[in-house]
């Protein structure tokens, strides 16, 4: 938008930025700040809380790469993935999870869309309100993404409408999900998980030396056994010490919301999602034991992620096991989102369709 009439209060949108190569659009009110990477996957990098100057997101230590002034050393389909993530939040579609491959197409680890440059538009730009669009066309598998970011003025809610398209010529599988990683300074063990209640999986097979969490155990919320046996409150967030690296699955929820308060900064972020097309809300735990590659055993952050399908394993898995979206050709599927910042240290009872935060 070349003949932009910018402003600096209100609401504020521009697609005029670039952040170390990659085209970026900034979207802001009074009280959120969101950065979002529109040459890597539309993904958000930056959701800041304005009044505490507090970043709910994940940073990580690879940090924002120019895809197209970086080679990877080898063709592994995780590690193509994995060396262009920065963390924050990704679109994960059409494929989540681990490799596999779909009626010949090759797909690697969160495939494909969040490795895409996206198209964007801002739709509206007033002090009142403003609203930008963002649309991409995946390449290995036939399917158009459109996602919609919005403010209000005054409001701490980010509105997020999306939508998917099959384009084929004949019924196509898909995984969706939102990759929503937190990470510190806003994520400590002055954390608190809340949710409506479900049920808790982990992972069906131990996976990684530092599981702390029984392979496969089913438990109601809020807890589930570690692998020595003992009882684990999976409301607490721990510390970076305890060295763990996990991965849990929430399912058979009420409703489809989440919220994690830092009860000493008074801080806390909610989210709000469907459960028709997001049943499970999956939980990676990565509290200082992610060791090996990629992670090194230096990283802390927790993902909550709604997705459409389980588990962790690829597409081709959750076609076996019947959790895997099936869409007609020409059939869309749409999603709307509310993500709340809000202040306060107090447990929170819910987070209602609208975004706003009720407490315990």
């Amino acid at each position: 938008m070349h003949y932009q009439n910018e402003r600096n209060y209100g609401c504020r949108v521009s697609d005029a930025w670039s952040f170390r190569g990659l085209k970026t659009a900034v979207l802001e009110n009074e009280v959120l700040r969101v950065v979002i990477l529109v040459d890597k996957g539309a993904d958000i990098y930056q959701l800041v809380h304005k009044p505490t100057d507090v970043d709910f997101l994940w940073r990580s230590p690879s940090g924002v790469r120019d895809p197209r002034k970086f080679l990877p050393t080898t063709g592994d389909p995780v590690g193509v993935w994995m060396d262009a993530y920065e963390g924050g939040w990704q679109t994960v579609f059409p494929a989540g999870g681990f490799p596999s491959n779909y009626r010949g197409a090759d797909l690697g680890l969160h495939a494909e869309a969040n490795l895409l440059p996206w198209d964007c538009a801002v739709l509206e730009d007033t002090p009142e309100h403003v609203s930008i669009k963002f649309w991409v066309r995946t390449s290995r598998m036939p399917f158009f993404f459109e996602k919609t970011l919005s403010l209000t003025a005054g409001s701490s809610v980010l509105e997020v409408d999306q939508a998917i398209t099959n384009e084929a010529g004949e019924m196509m599988h898909c995984v969706w999900g939102e990759h929503i990683a937190l990470g510190a300074p806003f994520l400590s063990k002055d954390c608190v998980l809340d949710l409506p209640g479900g049920t808790i999986v982990n992972h069906p097979v131990a996976f990684h030396p530092n599981n702390r969490l029984e392979a496969d155990a089913k438990t109601p919320w809020p807890m589930t056994r570690g692998v020595d046996g003992s009882e684990i409150d999976m409301r607490e967030i721990p510390d970076m010490d305890v060295r763990a690296y996990d991965m849990s699955y929430f399912s058979d929820m009420p409703e489809g919301w989440y919220a994690v308060t830092n009860r000493r900064i008074g801080v806390g972020l909610g989210v709000r999602y469907p459960t028709d097309v997001y049943p499970y809300l999956w939980y990676w735990q990565s509290f200082g034991g992610g060791t090996g590659y990629p992670f090194w055993g230096r990283t802390y952050n927790a993902g909550l992620e709604p997705f459409s399908s389980y588990a962790n394993e690829g597409l081709g898995s959750a076609i076996e096991n019947g959790t895997a979206m099936e869409l007609e050709p020409g059939e869309s599927v749409k999603s709307a989102l509310k993500v709340v910042a809000y202040a306060g240290s107090e447990s929170v009872s819910r987070v209602a369709p609208d975004g706003s935060v009720e407490r315990a």
